[in-house]
């Protein structure tokens, strides 16, 4: 029953009972041959459901799948993903796209019209060009395929500051059956929880109802998605949408055994941590990974709190970015949250090497400090000796390439 995991696989081609299909139909208008748009289809209806950005401006396709996940959750045939185009605050027209988009979808694989979920990403405030999305999404349904090359074609085909497609695969078996959860995502810049400008398209041939679904599938985003920060900045087009075929006939659901139930939980989880990190890992023109640990909080709120207070300070992303452990910016930002922090109590750490215990500074280990900001991935960590809580947060830098990549577009 152990689980098997594979990082950088094909994809959703991985999961028995989905095709997939990808084209490049410049949605962008920028006359190149970039994949921009890719269908992702079952072979019977599954159960479904989708966690959203929580950003009070979203986007048309947001708005529908959350419709459709309403009334027809436990009948969804498939996904539509563009990017290169947000479809967001571009008001009933995008409205009446993000639905004509199901629409031709479902049509070009003989699927019933409100079964297909809709997921855009790209420049907001712009209508989409509708007669290449209908070109594209003819051309995509047509090279539908399980072949594991078109199941890399479609990681690619929802990337836009990406520069590399994300996708990974876990498998476990139970009792002879193989289960297996799959994902791809996008996502570089525009990047703070709830959630952030990503779309994350999970499969598996497990069975479970679209509301045990929902319930697995926010406990991965909890810990995952909406625990990465790249520029503080939360998106409208947010997504990420778990389909089950049940075409392994092992069901995970409320009535199965508690083992098989951890064991699916945690082959989702494998999967979106590993997405989540990977989004992070991405981030536009970053050079640090950095996990921001937070314990003895009174609560995980608390833990919370001061963790995106400190990840997504300026200035603490600029000292990353300058190989600098100013661990002073670590300590301000945790006060400022303001959650009763006790600075005669606080531990601070660069990886394991104390810079302040107790709230006494350690400057004789500057020297090491100062090694350890300059790996590409380290972590900062704040004990606070308050309570038993904490939370983790991937984190990444402040760098001019950031500033100079997105000062116009």
């Amino acid at each position: 029953m152990s689980l098997e995991f594979t990082n950088d696989s094909p994809g959703l081609t991985d999961v028995p009972g989905f095709r997939v299909g990808a084209a490049g139909c410049d949605i962008r208008n920028k006359s190149t041959d970039r994949l921009d748009l890719a269908l992702v289809v079952a072979d019977r209806p599954c159960a479904a459901a989708g966690v959203f950005t929580t950003n009070d401006v979203k986007a048309a396709p947001v708005r529908f799948c959350q419709q459709v996940l309403a009334v027809s959750a436990d009948r969804i045939r498939g996904i539509v993903g563009n990017s290169g185009n947000a479809n967001a605050c571009t008001a009933a027209q995008g409205d009446a796209d993000a639905a004509a988009m199901a629409r031709l979808s479902a049509e070009a694989v003989g699927a019933p019209a409100d079964a297909f979920l809709v997921c855009s990403t790209g420049r907001i405030g712009e209508l989409l060009p509708m007669a290449k999305v209908a070109a594209g999404i003819k051309e995509s349904a047509a090279r539908l395929s399980r072949d594991a090359a078109e199941g890399v074609r479609s990681a690619n085909a929802i990337l836009t500051s990406d520069t590399r497609p994300k996708s990974c695969t876990a498998r476990f078996t139970w009792e002879g059956k193989t289960v297996t959860v799959a994902g791809i995502a996008k996502g570089a810049g525009m990047i703070e929880p709830n959630m952030a400008t990503m779309l994350a398209f999970v499969c598996t041939d497990a069975a479970a109802a679209p509301a045990e679904l929902k319930a697995a599938l926010k406990a991965s985003a909890d810990q995952s998605f909406n625990c990465v920060s790249v520029d503080g900045d939360m998106s409208t087009n947010d997504t990420v949408l778990l389909l089950a075929s049940g075409a392994s006939g092992v069901s995970v659901g409320a009535s199965a055994p508690a083992a098989l139930r951890a064991l699916f939980q945690e082959a989702l989880d494998k999967v979106c941590f590993a997405l989540a990190e990977k989004i992070v890992g991405d981030g536009e023109k970053i050079t640090k990974v950095v996990a921001v640990e937070i314990a003895g909080a009174r609560s995980r709120a608390d833990a919370e709190k001061i963790a995106r207070a400190i990840g997504n300070s300026l200035l603490v992303k600029s000292s990353w970015f300058g190989e600098d452990p100013n661990w002073g910016r670590l300590a301000d930002a945790a006060g400022y949250a303001r959650t009763g922090l006790d600075e005669s109590k606080l531990d601070i750490f660069y990886d394991d090497i104390p810079a302040v215990l107790g709230g006494r500074p350690l400057p004789e280990n500057k020297p090491a400090w100062k090694q350890v900001v300059k790996a590409a991935r380290f972590a900062v960590r704040l004990d606070l000796h308050l309570g038993d809580a904490k939370f983790r947060l991937l984190a990444a830098d402040l760098t001019d390439g950031y500033v100079n990549y997105n000062k116009s577009e």
